[in-house]
């Protein structure tokens, strides 16, 4: 792409940027193995080119940290892990912007933070303004809703002597604002947000923000992908732009599994999606994407001028870095959204729910009573399924750090299984409880489903105590 000037010939600028966005498998206060899994998602993004990262919420704590972030030093460990990220000596915030989900109080208040970093600064942090508190969340009962917009909402936070020494600054700026850089603006959108009916995504298309991105911490629950699949290509057709989205993926820490899934859209096209159920620690998917294809569609939309004309502005962050690459990059394709069908995601969620919970909690398996009847039978089940999908990733190396938790597991270093029933042996233990009521119907079923999955099983027969018209 090439312009003339006088006799000789210059390049044009190159508006393609590498963005990167990730499902990260964190724990609820672990602070040292969450640092290692960003740190590894950033350097995964560096290595590949991308000049944005954005990481899901909370990622610093873990999501379900739960009455843990009431607590100061909670939000105190948070910024030690920033900090380690800002000391790294392979200078992880240089020459790209590290989006982070961190708990940040502000003049006494706590709230759910995105942390932008860039080349050893923390350019701004952007509070949550609408909390999620329906179902399975309770957002409102460990932070506070940012509620201001307008111009005058951006404010000065002092930021702890620990982050003053690392970075240099005594304060970061903290509200709903954007950053603009060189050649494109970013901006956050705070996961329940977009689900909000007045999602600030529409204000900030309007504003002319290229890139859109939400980190988040959503749970898995049956045809859910398919409605936030929905909401992102809605939010990213209607005025244009890119939007990324991230995600925790996994158990960290309560009865929660979280789909991962991260994606990102471009005009209302999916061009980039990570799988929803993995046994990956931490997985990466990146799009190239020309920013002048967005500025072409918001041209090409009367309404969208007329609209973007009477929007208020956003507050806007200023950083002396470029977006886009300094060569042009081949274009990420549209893509189709791949959906699990029901059965699928029901085999899928538990079975790996139970290795997260199994092998962070220090326990060496799983002991059940198998009665042959369809509940201890389902479970008995799921567990043969995770068995399956450990020895095929071990058999794939694809996770290394599946089988280093496996031997951990089993308490032995060397331990390679030779098929998910061998495996299943070790890590489960059925017993069949009957009484003189039960039948050997259920007793044969038990077993024989125990031997299929590869269960350590038993039988026993439970005697009760003489009811009074017995003697």
């Amino acid at each position: 792409n090439k312009r003339s000037k006088g006799p000789e010939m210059v390049e044009t600028n190159c508006n393609t940027v590498k963005v990167a966005t990730c499902n990260i498998n964190q724990w609820a206060m672990d602070f040292g193995g969450n640092l290692r899994r960003i740190c590894e998602s950033i350097r995964l993004a560096k290595a590949a080119g991308a000049r944005y990262r954005l990481g899901p919420e909370l990622e610093t704590t873990g999501y379900s940290c739960e009455d843990h972030f009431l607590e100061h030093d909670t939000t105190a460990h948070s910024w030690e892990v920033i900090c380690e990220i800002l000391r790294d000596p392979e200078r992880l915030t240089d020459d790209m912007l590290v989006d982070i989900g961190a708990p940040v109080i502000h003049k006494g208040v706590r709230y759910n933070c995105r942390v932008f970093l860039l080349n050893g600064k923390i350019v701004l942090i952007r509070p949550k303004m609408a909390l999620a508190n329906d179902g399975n969340y309770r957002e409102t009962r460990f932070f506070i809703a940012w509620t201001r917009q307008g111009s005058d909402n951006l404010e000065s936070c002092m930021l702890p002597m620990n982050v003053r020494h690392a970075t240099g600054q005594d304060t970061a700026p903290i509200g709903f604002a954007i950053v603009q850089a060189r050649d494109g603006s970013v901006a956050s959108e705070l996961c329940e947000e977009l689900w909000a009916p007045n999602s600030p995504h529409i204000l900030l298309a309007l504003d002319g923000v290229d890139i859109i991105s939400n980190g988040s911490g959503s749970h898995h629950q049956l045809r859910k992908l398919d409605k936030r699949v929905d909401l992102i290509l809605s939010a990213s057709s209607k005025a244009g732009g890119i939007y990324m989205y991230a995600n925790h993926q996994g158990c960290d820490g309560n009865r929660l599994y979280f789909d991962g899934c991260a994606m990102i859209a471009l005009n209302g096209q999916l061009v980039a999606q990570a799988s929803q159920f993995s046994l990956s620690d931490v997985e990466m998917v990146y799009a190239n994407v020309d920013l002048e294809d967005i500025r072409n569609m918001r041209g090409g939309v009367p309404s969208y001028g007329v609209s973007a004309d009477s929007t208020p502005a956003v507050p806007r962050v200023y950083v002396d870095f470029n977006l886009c690459s300094s060569q042009r990059l081949a274009l990420s394709m549209p893509i189709k959204p791949f959906y699990h069908d029901p059965m699928q995601e029901l085999a899928l969620g538990p079975p790996l729910w139970l290795w997260d919970y199994l092998r962070r909690s220090g326990l060496k398996g799983f002991f059940l009573p198998l009665s042959g009847g369809a509940d201890s039978g389902a479970t008995a089940t799921m567990v043969g399924l995770m068995c399956v999908y450990l020895v095929d990733a071990i058999n794939s190396t694809a996770c290394p750090q599946v089988l280093a938790d496996v031997r951990k597991t089993v308490n032995d270093p060397a331990y390679i299984p030779t098929s998910s029933q061998d495996l299943c042996g070790k890590l489960l233990f059925t017993c069949y409880m009957g009484t003189v009521n039960s039948s050997a119907e259920t007793k044969d079923r038990a077993a024989k489903l125990a031997a299929e999955v590869g269960a350590s099983h038993c039988a026993c027969l439970l005697y009760t105590s003489p009811s009074p018209r017995d003697s």
